[in-house]
C-alpha cells in the first residue's frame, strides 16, 4: 500500500513538473558556422539560464547558415523564436530594428548607453510589435568600410564606384547613390566572393566577417602586396536580435529578466569584437583623412533623416539615439540642430 502510494506521488509530481514546464519552444539561430560557431554557442549559454528568470519550457535550438531562411520560417511559425542580425529583424520591430541605422551610434559608449536604455522596464513596451516582442540585442562590431583599392580613401573617389548593398536594406543603397556610386546587391553569401572577385570595389561590415569572409583575398595583389583596406571610420553598429513570438513566450516577467541579462551580458560579445578586429593585421587598416569627418558625418546624417522621412527607421529612436549622442559628446554640431528630437 505505501509503496503504491510513493509511487502515486512521484507520478504526480512528474505530471506537475512537465505541465509548469510547458511546451517546447524552438529557438532558432543565425550563425554562418552553424551549430558550431559563437553566435550559436552563446545563444546556448543564454538559454541555460531562462529557468532562473521564469521561462521553464524546455527550448531546443536549431542552428542556420543562411540568414534570409532564418527569417521566412520565424515568420511561417516553424521558429517560436529568432537571433539574427537587427538589419534582417527590422521587419520585426522597426523601432529596435532602427538601432542599426547610419552613423546614430558613432562610439561604443554611445551603444552602450542606447543599449542600457532598450533593456529597461520603461522601454519594454517598445520591444513590442504585433506578435513578436525582442528579449535582447547583442553587439557585433562596428561596420567598417572596406576596399579593394587604398586610393578609394575620400567621399569624392567612392564616386562612380561598385558598392555592396544588402539586398534587403533600402538604407544602404540609399547611401550608396548619394556619393554617386552604383549599389551592387548581395547577401551575406555572396558579399565575400563579390568582393574577393572585384566584382564589387567597396564593401561595408563589422570585422568578425574579416577572418572568415576571408576578405584579405580581396585586399591583396598578386604579388602579396596590400592593395586594399579597412577603412577604421564607424558607418553603423551592427547588433544581432533575439525576437520571439509572445504568443509562444507569454511570462512577460520572465521576458523583461531576459533583457536585462542579455544586456549584462555584453561585457563577452565585447572581447569577441576586440579579438577580430587586433586578428586584422595592422597593415589592412587605413584611417580617414582628418578633413574628410565631418563630410562623412554630415552625410550619414542627411541620409539618415530622408530615412526617418520615408519609414524606414523610426523616429522614436533616432529621438532616443539622439539624445544618446549628445550624452556622450554635448559638442557633436548637430546637437544645437532641430532635427531628430
Amino acid at each position: 500500500m505505501k509503496k503504491i502510494a510513493i509511487a502515486t506521488l512521484f507520478a504526480l509530481m512528474s505530471f506537475q513538473a512537465t505541465q509548469a514546464a510547458g511546451p517546447k519552444l524552438t529557438l532558432c539561430v543565425y550563425d554562418p558556422l552553424g551549430a558550431r560557431g559563437d553566435a550559436f554557442g552563446y545563444t546556448k549559454d543564454y538559454v541555460l539560464q531562462f529557468p532562473r528568470f521564469g521561462l521553464t519550457n524546455p527550448v531546443e535550438l536549431k542552428a542556420y547558415t543562411n540568414e534570409a531562411i532564418i527569417a521566412e520560417d520565424f515568420k511561417a511559425g516553424q521558429c517560436d523564436g529568432a537571433v539574427m542580425t537587427n538589419l534582417r529583424a527590422r521587419q520585426f520591430n522597426r523601432y529596435t530594428g532602427s538601432l542599426d541605422s547610419i552613423g546614430a551610434v558613432p562610439t561604443r559608449a554611445a551603444l552602450n548607453l542606447a543599449l542600457q536604455a532598450l533593456s529597461s522596464k520603461q522601454l519594454a513596451p517598445k520591444m513590442s510589435e504585433g506578435d513578436y516582442e525582442v528579449l535582447g540585442m547583442i553587439p557585433l562590431g562596428t561596420a567598417y568600410i572596406m576596399v579593394g583599392d587604398r586610393k578609394i580613401n575620400t567621399l569624392a573617389k567612392a564616386a562612380g564606384k561598385k558598392i555592396a548593398v544588402l539586398d534587403y536594406d533600402k538604407s544602404q543603397a540609399k547611401l550608396v547613390q548619394k556619393v554617386g556610386a552604383q549599389p551592387v546587391s548581395v547577401d551575406l553569401t555572396t558579399i565575400s566572393g563579390k568582393f574577393n572577385n572585384h566584382q564589387v570595389d567597396i564593401i561595408a561590415g563589422p570585422a568578425v566577417i574579416f577572418k572568415p569572409f576571408e576578405l584579405a583575398k580581396g585586399m591583396t595583389g598578386p604579388n602579396g602586396e596590400v592593395t586594399g583596406a579597412v577603412i577604421r571610420f564607424p558607418l553603423i553598429q551592427i547588433t544581432a536580435a533575439m525576437i520571439v513570438r509572445k504568443s509562444k513566450f507569454t511570462n512577460e516577467e520572465a521576458n523583461q529578466k531576459i533583457r536585462e541579462y542579455v544586456n549584462s551580458q555584453i561585457g563577452t560579445a565585447y572581447k569577441y569584437i576586440d579579438n577580430a578586429e587586433k586578428e586584422i593585421d595592422a597593415k589592412y587598416w587605413m584611417d580617414v583623412p582628418a578633413a574628410d569627418k565631418l563630410g562623412y558625418m554630415k552625410l550619414m546624417r542627411e541620409s539618415r533623416l530622408d530615412l526617418t522621412k520615408d519609414g524606414t527607421y523610426n523616429p522614436d529612436m533616432m529621438k532616443l539615439l539622439k539624445k544618446v549622442r549628445c550624452k556622450v559628446d554635448p559638442a557633436n554640431f548637430e546637437c544645437a540642430m532641430p532635427e531628430e528630437q
